[in-house]
């Protein structure tokens, strides 16, 4: 079972980040993530990200739902 809901911006950016991301300033209260398969992810920062966004940059970084919850640790 995933537990992929309540997951704030700050705590997905620093997930991505530890999977290689490299995190950029991004357009007002969001930040984009340059992942080393050369895809650029945007999260919101202040806000809980909704699932479908979440699920969707998980796959987008070329991660699966089980390493992006290890990494949230």
């Amino acid at each position: 079972m995933t537990h992929l809901h309540n997951v704030k911006g700050k705590d997905a950016i620093r997930a991505f980040a530890k999977a290689g991301g490299d995190v950029r300033q991004g357009k007002g209260d969001h930040v984009n993530i340059k992942m080393p398969n050369g895809m650029l992810i945007t999260i919101p920062v202040p806000k809980d990200l909704k699932i479908g966004l979440l699920k969707a940059a998980i796959k987008k970084a070329g991660l699966t739902e089980e390493e992006f919850e290890k990494l949230l640790e």
